[in-house]
Parts: structure tokens; sequence; C-alpha cells
């Protein structure tokens, strides 16, 4: 019997508990677990923030795990992909962590020339000791103790929501930095340009990181604030120990449900409107962008491919190119792409086959990530890896860990970074201006939440 069968389940409605709408108590549950407990990871959609939201295939689930039952044991000299296989097979439970970006060099034949800086692990997934889930008016518990000792916690937990202190906007004004100035930024977008002519890469996603040395953040505060301001369809808050990500990534990597597999690259931004008439108008120019357009299309080729790897013969398709979607800030092109999973291989394989993704790359892959490691700044990490959770029955879902900051509480080191794709006529400026307003966000939370 597989191990999932001895969880102890439980379901309420919250209209019996009380007549706070659902987001309240996302947030009430999500403050109690991080009172609990060190292994904390939740998953969400922000329904409240973004209402009437429609991807294709739908975004997260409202999903909070708490607690540890059970690492996955990886070891440094075996392929994380096969143990994580190999332990849900033996524990077809549900699994929930992250994969970096840096797992690349256990894929390809690559290399990190900077140091892990905030500590990450490369990979990490466990057994959650309680996962609860939260699906319009109801709650469940899926737990090794009681659920119901559970259930009466998050309710009579308080719910704190400290204001940050007045004067700290200031000095994380003087404080957060980038590790590459504007000039900078540019004449490497022109080097990867020249790389473009000379046929070493036909797209390459360029990224520069922002960073706070010696700081204190409250991490859950910074996280109900970037949600509130950020709404994202993929959010993810995690805390592993003094190891924190506070995340509003708009993007899926890869989903699978039963035997098919969904990819949704996203290629293409512009700035939401001043008035519903300039909304508009911005919506049909990023629409009918060319260059917008020709990026995306060359990740969908590329996703084609990846999926491709791990495909039943003749399955993957382009289900939608180049669908506008709005979020707060931005409006981004994103293309679904889909397959049928061989039925001879492990789950995991698709995972690896398909990873980093390429929206985070470029094409080809490899020599992109080539020369990623070689213009860039700082070592990557997380960022731009996948976080996600997997289910007792091998299904699963994982975003792209973007739009996120990273926390080591401990050290006090943080960052964050933005990035976009570099293309033969890009301008250099305009992508820089491009990643100051994926940045934006995190940056205007960061100015009111750290001290």
């Amino acid at each position: 019997m597989g191990i999932s069968a001895s969880r102890h389940e439980r379901t309420i409605l919250l209209e019996s508990t009380g007549s706070e709408p659902v987001d309240f108590w996302l947030k009430k549950a999500l403050h109690w677990a991080v009172r609990q407990s060190d292994h904390v990871v939740f998953f969400s959609n922000n329904p409240a923030y973004l209402p009437g939201f429609s991807l294709p295939y739908a975004a997260f689930p409202n999903r909070l795990a708490v607690g540890v039952y059970k690492t996955v044991a990886f070891s440094p000299h075996a392929d994380p992909f096969d143990t994580l296989y190999r332990h849900h097979q033996h524990h077809p439970d549900f699994l929930v962590g992250y994969f970096g970006y840096d797992l690349k060099n256990r894929i390809e034949s690559l290399e990190s020339r900077h140091p892990n800086a905030l500590g990450f692990p490369d990979v990490y997934f466990f057994q959650p000791l309680h996962l609860i889930d939260f699906d319009r008016n109801r709650m469940t518990v899926r737990s090794w103790g009681n659920p119901d000792q559970i259930i009466d916690e998050i309710t009579a937990s308080p719910l704190h929501r400290p204001n940050p202190p007045a004067s700290s906007a200031s000095r994380v004004r003087e404080t957060v930095q980038c590790r590459v100035s504007p000039e900078e930024y540019r004449q490497t977008v022109r080097k990867i340009q020249q790389d473009i002519i000379d046929g070493t890469v036909y797209e390459l996603n360029y990224c520069m990181e922002f960073f706070l040395e010696n700081t204190r953040l409250d991490p859950l505060s910074v996280y109900d604030q970037l949600t509130e301001r950020s709404p994202m369809p993929f959010s993810h808050f995690q805390r592993i120990g003094n190891h924190y990500v506070i995340g509003a990534s708009p993007e899926r990597f890869l989903k699978k449900t039963g035997n098919r597999l969904i990819s949704q690259p996203i290629k293409g931004t512009i700035r939401r409107g001043t008035d519903p008439s300039d909304d508009e108008r911005l919506r049909q120019q990023l629409r009918s962008s060319e260059k917008e357009q020709a990026e995306n299309l060359m990740i969908v080729d590329l996703v084609r491919n990846d999926l491709a790897r791990s495909a039943e013969t003749g399955t993957v398709q382009v289900d939608e190119l180049f669908g506008i979607y709005p979020f707060r800030q931005l409006f981004q092109m994103i293309s679904t792409v889909s397959a049928t999973l061989r039925a001879d291989l492990p789950f995991t394989t698709a995972i690896k086959n398909a990873f980093p993704m390429g929206s985070m790359t470029g094409a080809p892959k490899v020599r992109a990530m080539e020369l990623i490691d070689q213009y860039e700044a700082c070592r990557r990490g997380l960022y731009s890896g996948a976080a996600g959770f997997i289910t007792p029955e091998g299904d699963f879902d994982l975003n792209v860990v973007i739009r996120s900051i990273f926390y080591n509480s401990s050290t006090g080191d943080a960052s964050f970074s933005v990035g976009s794709a570099i293309t033969y006529d890009a301008d250099p400026q305009q992508e820089y201006e491009e990643c100051l307003l994926k940045a934006d966000a995190i940056l205007s939370v960061l100015q009111e939440a750290a001290s």
C-alpha cells in the first residue's frame, strides 16, 4: 500500500467557520504555518487579486505544505531526476520543492563560474507533514497527524500584518544595488547581438541581478505586499530553514495531468495603459509586434523540441500561439504547447528533458547557457529554476521561478533578478527599460519593507 494512504483527510466549508472571504483564510493559514515550522511552501493563484483570470489548463491551486515528514535524499553523485523518481516510486506521496537553474551542470557538460552566494541547494524536495488545499469555499487538510487539530489551530490563529518602519524606504533606496551599470548592460547586449550575427545563437535570455546586503526582512510581510501589488497565477512563498523565496511568477514551466504534458512559455512584454483606451492600444501593439512574435515563436519551437524528446510520436501540438494576457503592471504574450508523455518514460525524465526552460535560456539551448554563464555577473541559483509539487499519482505542476526575491535570513543577503530575450533587432535601451518594468513591483515592495 502506498504511503499516501496513511494520511488523514478532513474537508470543511469555510462558511461554517465565518463569513470572511477565502483570501482571508489563505493568509491566516500561511501566517499560522510560518509560526509553526521552518519548512513552509505555499503556491497560490491569487484568487482575490486576479478575478476572472483564465489561462489554458488553469493556474496553480491554492496549496500550503507545512512541516517535514520525509526529505528526498539527493546525492551529488547520482542523477537528481532519477533519485526523485525512485523516491516517489517507494513513497507515492505528495512532494514539494524546486529545481535550481544550475542543475543544468548535471544535465549537460556545463559549469557555473560564479559562487553560490545565497547558499540555496541546487535541488530540494520533501514530503510535507501537512498539506492544506483551498478550493473555492472549502479547506482540505491531508495530514500525518490530526487534521481536526490543524483546522482548530488555523481557526484560532491570529493574523498579524506588521507595518514596515516609516524610515525604511529611504534606506533601501540607498542600499539596493545592481551587479551591472546601465552602460555595462547595453554593452553586453551588443556583444550578444554580435554572437547572433556570427551564428552562435539565435536568441539569448540575458539577466541582471539586484541585491541587498546586511538587511532584515519580514518575508511574510514582503510576500503579502508583493502579491497585493503584483498578483500572479503561479506565486510561490517558500521557507526552508533560513532560506526564503518570495515569488510572484506569471509563468508555468511544465505541468503533467495523466499522460498529458503542458508548457506555457512567456516571451513578449508591454506595460499596462493609463486608461482603457490606452490599455487596448498597448495590447494590440504587443499582439501585432513582429519582434515580440519572433521571440515567442523561437521559444515555442524550442519547447516543441524539448517536449518531443519525451512525447509519443506526433502528439506535440501548439494549443495557443501568441496569446495576450493582462496582469496588474503589464501584458504578457503567452503560448501553450502540449504533448502526450511516452508510457515507458518516468515522469521526471520529461522534466529533465525540458529543463531549464527555453524562455529563460535561448536557442540553441546549450550554447545559450554557455554564453549566459560568460556574460551574466552572478550565479542564477534558484532564479529561472522551477518550483512546484508532485502528486501521489505522479502528476505535477511547476512554475518558472522569476519575479522572485531570494533571502538568506542568517546572512542578511537578498537578491532578485530580471531579464529579457535578446535578438538581432533588439534595442539595448528598450531591453534595459523592459527589465526595469519587470523589476518595478519588487523594488517598490523592498523600498517599503526592508530595514
